[in-house]
């Protein structure tokens, strides 16, 4: 391989496995909460 691909092949690889991190953190962070999920009932006393 050259250098340009191998330049190329870990541009591309940081993009994609930096993407999925970003992801991952992301949704860590804020969870998506389905809409189908019942919401607890209130409680009384």
């Amino acid at each position: 391989m050259t250098g340009t691909a191998i330049v190329m092949m870990i541009i591309a690889m940081v993009t994609v496995w930096g993407g999925l991190i970003a992801a991952i953190v992301n949704l860590a962070r804020h969870p998506e909460v389905a809409e189908t999920e019942p919401e607890a009932p209130p409680v009384e006393l």
